[in-house]
């Protein structure tokens, strides 16, 4: 039966991708992104009327996901999922030098906004059938496997997943399951051109691991394959 999921960051790399895979599917999906008419994600609408609904929605913002949420009242939702990201600076993230400033960026897309986010539209998960909170993490947020290096980035993709395990305990009497994945190292703008796999396989791993996924896996941190990653 078709879903609909909400997808942020839905304009490019992984979001695309996700968007791309379900449409096709035959899913609907809620394509949230800054500016959602313009570039592939217009062009994907394009060639599936009624298969995607542009959300404008900045999720550093108070105001925007709050009029986002008022446009989406009621509506149902199956799956939401968290994939707005930023990497923060190539250098300056070390333990000898840092960008503060930057950091204190970093944390507001990657751990602030998918709380944001979740609490925000948890009322339209509820009305779902799917009824699942889904967030992209990264295993260089693992602290069990990944000691060195990219303090921002690694701290912030940390930081979120204590935040969703927290927020899964609380939503789990109200039978929604919250999910924490690593998307691979995928051929984006942020993974560049030589990592390992590209967007399309990673997102039909996610969405298949996601499909498979419930109450029993809720507050998981797992692989886009469904492997278990260390905390």
């Amino acid at each position: 039966m078709p879903q609909t999921w909400m997808i942020t960051g839905a304009n490019r790399g992984i979001g695309l991708a996700l968007t791309m895979e379900l449409v096709r599917r035959g899913d609907h999906v809620v394509a949230a992104a800054r500016d959602p008419w313009g570039g592939a994600l217009a062009e994907l609408a394009a060639e599936h009327v009624g298969g995607i609904t542009p959300l404008e929605l900045d999720v550093t913002s108070d105001e925007s996901v709050a009029a986002a949420s008022a446009a989406l009242a009621g509506k149902p939702i199956d799956v939401l999922l968290n994939n707005a990201g930023v990497y923060g600076p190539r250098d300056r993230q070390s333990a000898f030098e840092m960008d503060f400033d930057a950091w204190r960026e970093v944390f507001e897309v990657n751990v602030y906004a998918p709380l944001r986010v979740a609490q925000a539209f948890l009322p339209n998960v509820e009305a779902g059938a799917g009824r699942k909170i889904a967030t992209i993490s990264s295993r260089m947020g693992s602290i069990g496997s990944n000691p060195a290096g990219n303090i921002a980035y690694r701290s912030s993709k940390a930081a979120v997943n204590m935040t969703m395990v927290v927020f899964g305990d609380a939503v789990k009497d109200r039978n929604v399951s919250v999910l924490l994945f690593h998307p691979g190292w995928v051929r984006t703008d942020m993974g560049g051109g030589g990592a390992d796999i590209a967007p399309s396989e990673s997102a039909a791993g996610l969405i298949a691991t996601i499909d498979g996924s419930g109450m029993a896996q809720t507050q998981s941190f797992r692989t886009w394959q469904g492997e278990t990653i260390p905390w």
